[in-house]
């Protein structure tokens, strides 16, 4: 679930969609007996979230010479601890969510210039070399409808990737796999029979379609529907006001897909409605095993219990890691990266580790980014901070004020070589110039040059100073003209600006 902007309502959603009501694989027939939930966290039940006063907007960057802006981060580090090398990838939420990377300062590496709301920005490998990949789109109350997009090292566009068969793309995933494909979750529309849940004999639900795209041509090669193998007393969810499934324009959620695995002849699936993790067979669709919910087919040891989850991932060891919410909003819960020791012959669960750090809960988004050399990132969702643990489960690290929270946030190395040119404002202070210099997604430069001069064709070197930030600021004399060049650690120019007029004092 992401508590997003109400940016289209769920009609305008479901119009968008209609094709793909027919098509959802026979859950027009779903009619099963529903449970409720006991009234826990762990069980997923919640009481009202009482009403509250919308917080204010999270404090922006602004910069000089770019239009562009980032939320305003603060971080932490433990007294003598050093970070694992790389960037975090985050899509912090302000109006809309921003796909935004920050170093370990907190400052701004690459900020998306289009302004779409994105999620799960993060490197992925395409093609035998690193990319960057993204979802975009609107977003509205728990869901989105747009595509997803692979961008080079110069953040040029390779590929924009849909989904097919009349199914929008969601914003939940969006994972390549080494096969030159794409993995990504649709909410297409259907009809149930709501009734043991009190609700309408041709209620209207939200199905949870998993395709896997071709990326270079678009087929769609493989396209599961959860309503056709999760029946719907497995769901924790309840009918609610805006989500009865009385009309088109309030449908039910009852399996809320939020993640997708390849799992070699399987697909690792997590469903947040259902509370489980399904391991589901390529070839027939059939669930192989639950994990956890209703019906679950392991033993799970109470440490390794979790509701409401995010991020199922599979490990190269076989373990299993997940982010558990551990409950919705306006419950007590705390939340969790947890990785799982699964014995899939004797089919039980126990913890392996469990990430926490002071009672951090968030209710809805988040993940658990487990790095190579065994340090993890938490995202935990709606609360807006990002967590690093060293390989003994210690926090070292903290990026925090990430708006009103990041779907995700991974941790990546990555190096920047913008197609674009570098960026320069000018403002006039007394009788000299303070030149502002940024080059949005440029990892490599050292240092910055500013050349000055009566007009473009009299410029000179008027002076330089070290990279000091996203933007960065070098005061020289008074000119006409300026213009600005990035320089890598051993001097070499790597771009630059166009010239900039000054106006007159």
């Amino acid at each position: 679930m992401v508590e997003g902007d109400r940016r289209i309502s769920r009609r305008d959603l479901l119009a968008l969609a209609a094709g793909a009501v027919v098509g959802a694989g026979g859950a027009a027939a779903v009619a099963t007996a529903v449970t409720r939930p006991p009234d826990t966290a762990r069980a997923g039940s919640a009481s009202p979230t009482p009403a509250a006063e919308e917080p204010s907007p999270p404090e922006l960057r602004r910069f000089v010479s770019t239009a562009l802006t980032a939320p305003a981060v603060t971080v932490w580090t433990r007294s003598g601890a050093t970070p694992a090398p790389g960037y975090l990838f985050t899509t912090p939420r302000t109006e809309a969510f921003n796909a935004v990377v920050y170093d370990s300062a907190g400052e701004p590496v690459w900020i998306e210039p289009t302004g779409l709301a994105a999620t799960d920005l993060r490197v992925q490998q395409f093609q035998g070399r690193p990319v960057l990949t993204y979802w975009s789109g609107r977003v509205y109350e728990g869901h989105g409808i747009g595509s997803a997009t692979i961008l080079d090292d110069a953040y040029r566009p390779i590929a924009t990737v849909r989904t097919g068969g009349g199914v929008i793309a969601d914003l939940h995933e969006f994972a390549l796999t080494a096969r030159g494909t794409a993995l990504l979750i649709g909410y297409p529309p259907a009809l149930a029979d709501l009734t043991a849940l009190d609700g309408p004999e041709e209620g209207h639900v939200l199905g949870g379609r998993v395709q896997e795209i071709d990326i270079a041509t678009g087929a769609v090669l493989l396209d599961w529907e959860a309503l056709d193998h999760v029946d719907l007393d497995e769901s924790y969810q309840t009918l609610g006001k805006g989500a009865d499934g009385s009309s088109a324009g309030a449908p039910f959620d009852p399996v809320h897909l939020n993640s997708v695995e390849d799992d070699g002849d399987a697909l690792l699936v997590s469903a947040r409605h259902t509370s489980a993790v399904y391991r589901v067979d390529k070839a027939t669709g059939e669930v192989l095993w639950r994990l956890g919910g209703r019906r679950s087919d392991y033993d799970v040891e109470e440490a390794a219990g979790f509701s409401w989850q995010h991020d199922a991932r599979r490990r190269p060891d076989g373990r299993i890691s997940l982010f558990d919410n551990h409950g919705k909003s306006g419950s007590d819960g705390v939340s969790a990266g947890l990785i799982l020791d699964v014995d899939e012959d004797a089919r039980t669960a126990t913890v392996a580790e469990a990430l926490r750090h002071e009672e951090r809960f968030g209710y809805a988004m988040g993940n658990l980014h487990v790095l190579a050399d065994g340090s993890a990132v938490v995202g935990w969702g709606t609360e807006p901070v990002a967590t690093e643990f060293d390989p003994d489960g210690e926090a070292v690290f903290e990026l925090r004020d990430l708006g009103r929270g990041s779907y995700r946030v991974w941790k990546h190395e990555w190096v920047g070589r913008p197609a674009t040119p570098p960026d320069v404002g000018v403002r006039r202070s007394g009788d000299r110039l303070e030149v502002y210099a940024s080059w949005n997604g440029a990892t490599e430069v050292a240092r910055w040059r500013v050349l000055a001069g009566a007009d473009a064709g009299a410029l000179t070197e008027a002076g330089s100073g070290p990279r000091t930030g996203f933007e960065t600021r070098i005061e020289v004399p008074d000119a006409r003209a300026v213009q600005v060049q990035a320089l890598d650690a051993g001097g070499a120019v790597l771009g630059s600006s166009a010239v900039r007029p000054v106006p007159s004092a």
